[in-house]
């Protein structure tokens, strides 16, 4: 019996190694979606030209002084807020990137060159609009790259939808049982990233969000340097937070 015991975990132990080494192989494809969000070129009207690839997105209310640069979540097409961020930010031009392998960007998505991509696509804008405020919006993965670029550029005020302290601690709660921290290959660290940011912060939260946890929101709001502005809109959930009108109206408010 104690051989048979001995054998069990054994196998066990193998099966749940296997099973740590294949998440950590396909993890990419389980955190970005682009496939739904694929669309032609042609439709686009705002172009990022990298090394190695062409990213596209969309221009709102252009012609406008200032900037807001917006990063969606992994399975979004940004273009889809377009009428309401004409509505929302009529003083301000609004800026959708696709990420690489979204929309009509090219390329395939990872954090590494993500967050190099969103840098690119800072400096793009404020070269549009120079010496003029560029702020920021991040939704849930975005909300990672979004706090990424306020570290390392003088984004004017950040506004943060459903975010988390960072994806390794997501899928910690999530998966108690296996070694998230040490397998989340792209850790998006909004936590660190945000520590010395002084800049105005709007954070958006939904009360009843199953992807990201309400514990892993907290974590970042006190890794803040000060006290951000916080909405929760407790009927919603991490999907359909931007269905609720205190949404659009503390979005509004915050960027006027």
């Amino acid at each position: 019996m104690a051989r048979f015991i001995v054998l069990l975990l054994g196998a066990l132990l193998v099966a749940w190694l296997a099973l740590c080494l294949f998440l950590f192989v396909v993890q990419r494809k389980l955190i970005y979606f682009p496939d739904y969000t694929r669309t032609e070129a042609s439709g686009t009207d705002y172009a990022l030209e990298r090394d190695d690839a062409v990213l596209r997105g969309w221009i709102v209310n252009p012609g406008q002084t200032s900037a807001i640069l917006y990063f969606g979540g992994n399975a979004e097409s940004v273009q889809a807020n377009r009428g309401d961020f004409a509505r929302w930010f009529p003083g301000r031009t609004v800026y959708l990137l696709a990420y690489r392998g979204y929309g009509a960007s090219d390329g395939v998505p990872t954090g590494p060159v993500l967050l190099d991509d969103a840098l690119a696509f800072f400096d793009d804008v404020q070269s549009r609009h120079p010496g003029q405020p560029v702020s920021a919006i991040g939704r849930s993965l975005g909300s990672g790259i979004a706090s990424h670029v306020a570290s390392h550029r003088p984004v004017d005020r950040l506004a943060l939808v459903t975010p988390f302290d960072s994806l390794a601690s997501v899928a910690a709660t999530h998966y108690r049982w296996l070694p998230a921290r040490w397998l989340i290959r792209d850790p998006y660290r909004s936590d660190e990233a945000l520590r010395g940011y002084r800049q105005p912060i709007l954070v958006l939260r939904a009360g009843r969000d199953m992807v990201v946890p309400a514990a892993n929101t907290d974590a970042l709001l006190a890794a803040l340097p000060s006290p951000p502005r916080v909405v929760a809109i407790d009927k919603a959930d991490h999907n359909d937070i931007q269905a609720f009108p205190a949404f659009g109206e503390a979005l509004s408010d915050f960027m006027h």
